[in-house]
């Protein structure tokens, strides 16, 4: 085809009926006829599209190639739902709905897909709807009595009964205001017409001496690191509400108040570094100013040509997520370092005489770590994106490893909704998952043997990297609690994308560390399910308690150091 522009011509609506009359009066097949007719529809639907104001790109692209999902019944099309159960997995996520009840029955089989016309319709997810008063904990209670009755008086209906109460009705007031408000405090003052003394009123109970609340500090964190809410645009916002908070008086706020977070992180650190299991991945960042080199003495500076600078190719925000004894860890790492490097760090923290822990990441090399032993597991997910990708092309042969790999996914999340301890998991996939990965192994041999796939086409490399990778693609079969994915990463890691969408860059080393300080501390406490708002404002309220004894003050235990320290102070 020419690489130059094409000639536009622009075609209205009966010039287009003529071209299909025309058609349909000539000798053409009447197949050619409906290409034709469907040409022409799709041209005029497109251009009526673009037409539209609230049009985009994205938007356009829905439209035309249908929603971006990696579900079997939405890449195979329907004949990929037989066989399937109501309750198939979405590999991406990890989530699962309506399992078969019956343990017995085969995972994956019976069932009736969409198209049946006996199907029922699916359910709708649980918090799709109106939220109720209770929803509204953080909100200000108001209890608002009767103006002319109490409990006791005669009845002004009947004149016969008495009243009694009842729960009280519930009206709910939302009411917009700035995320940083504040108050401003008129002290009057008195002098004296004798001696000139000055007497001022005392500021109300609880007015502090600063100007700034700490509360103000969390809530910028919260907003920047958990939300991607870059500090000018929040400036922006402060400064409509007419209550100011300069870019670089947010930045002074939190270098103030860092010292009680920084400290949990850094146990966190410690803590992630025993764990029995670590999921790690990196995604690229962009760091204004120079970052100093593993290696190089703390106070290198890479000037503009220098050797350092000249070694760097990137900069990368990697992830961990460590599980130990129950409890979820996330952390973040930006710099130039791969999450293979990082992962070394952390592991050198390790108490010695601990069992290697189990590694669950892609195949990339730079994510593995270097002269230290980890039991390694790769990314089921990943191995069965290539066959997402090439599916429009080898469909028959892309739905036989999908729905396998479908019903694999089933197991596991029939395992977990049975709260299957790691050998009783272990067990399960061996005796259901097994026969199912055996089958595939032998179905991919069979493939090149017979000559069926050419083994440099695009299915064959996708086969290629399964076989390459099978042993530690099928860890979940051999080792207890090992994972099938490393989705739980990624989603994390979608934290400091959204932060590099808004933000766009780091402006120095030290601003990218207080990202990956915040980002693990919200993440965290965000799975443990501790508010994370509260949890700042408690780690900067008692910061040097945190400093003392960190340990105490981690997501899932702060709590009762918090209650400790309150009763001490009362």
């Amino acid at each position: 085809m020419s690489r130059h522009n094409p000639q536009c011509i622009e075609l209205d609506l009966s010039e287009f009926s003529a071209m299909v009359e025309a058609a349909r009066a000539s000798d053409l097949d009447a197949a050619w006829v409906t290409k034709i007719e469907a040409v022409c529809a799709s041209y005029v639907f497109v251009c009526a599209q673009v037409e539209q104001k609230g049009t985009t790109i994205y938007r356009l692209r829905r439209m035309l190639f249908g929603a971006r999902t990696e579900k079997t019944r939405n890449i195979c099309g329907q004949a990929g739902d037989e066989g399937q159960a109501s309750g198939s997995t979405d590999t991406n996520s990890g989530e699962s709905s309506d399992p078969p009840k019956s343990n017995e029955s085969k995972p994956g089989a019976g069932g009736s897909s969409d198209g049946d016309a006996g199907a029922k319709p699916k359910p709708k997810r649980k918090g799709h709807g109106r939220n109720g008063a209770g929803s509204y904990r953080g909100a200000e209670h108001v209890s608002v009595a009767h103006p002319s009755l109490r409990p006791g008086d005669p009845c002004p209906s009947c004149k016969q009964g008495k009243l009694y109460q009842l729960e009280p009705a519930l009206r709910v007031r939302i009411r917009g205001q700035a995320p940083i408000t504040g108050h401003v405090f008129n002290l009057g003052r008195l002098r004296c017409a004798s001696c000139g003394e000055v007497f001022t009123a005392p500021a109300p109970a609880g007015v502090g001496e600063e100007k700034y609340d700490v509360t103000t500090a969390v809530l910028i964190a919260v907003l920047k690191y958990g939300f991607g809410l870059p500090f000018y645009r929040l400036a922006r916002l402060q400064e409509a509400s007419a209550v100011p908070l300069p870019a670089a008086t947010q930045w002074d706020l939190l270098l103030r108040t860092i010292a009680g977070p920084e400290a949990v992180h850094q146990e966190l650190i410690r803590q992630a570094a025993q764990a029995c299991l670590l999921h790690n991945d990196d995604t690229y960042a962009k760091l204004l100013g120079p970052v100093r080199h593993r290696g190089a003495p703390l106070d290198l500076e890479d000037e503009p040509g220098s050797e350092a600078e000249s070694k760097r190719t990137g900069t990368f925000t990697s992830g961990i997520f460590a599980v130990r004894d129950g409890c979820r860890i996330a952390l973040f790492f930006t710099g130039h370092q791969h999450a293979g490097e990082n992962l070394a760090d952390l592991l050198r923290h390790r108490a010695g005489g601990l069992d290697p822990p189990l590694q669950m990441c892609d195949a990339l090399s730079r994510n593995l770590p270097k002269q230290l032993e980890t039991i390694l597991c790769n990314c089921l997910s990943h191995a069965r994106r290539s066959f997402v990708d090439v599916e429009p092309r080898f469909p028959d042969e892309c739905r036989h490893v999908l729905e396998t790999l479908r019903d694999v996914y089933h197991n596991d999340e029939l395992a977990r909704q049975q709260g299957l301890s790691p050998p009783d998991r272990l067990a399960w996939h061996q005796e259901h998952s097994a026969p199912l990965m055996n089958d595939l192994q032998k179905w991919f041999e069979a493939q090149f043997e017979e000559k069926k796939v050419e083994p440099n086409s695009t299915l064959g490399e996708a086969i290629q990297y399964m076989q390459k990778h099978w042993h530690e693609l099928t860890q979940f079969l051999r080792v207890a609690g090992a994972p099938l994915d490393n989705n739980v990463v990624e989603r994390a890691l979608k934290r400091a994308i959204l932060h590099r969408k808004n933000s766009l860059f780091f402006r120095t080393e030290r601003g990218a560390h207080f990202a990956d300080v915040y980002m693990t501390l919200i993440h965290t406490a965000e799975l443990c399910g501790a508010n994370p708002i509260e949890y700042l404002q408690a780690l900067m309220e008692h910061a040097s308690d945190v400093a003392a004894q960190p340990g105490d003050w981690l997501p899932w235990n702060y709590q009762h150091a918090l209650a400790d320290t309150q009763r001490c102070a009362a």
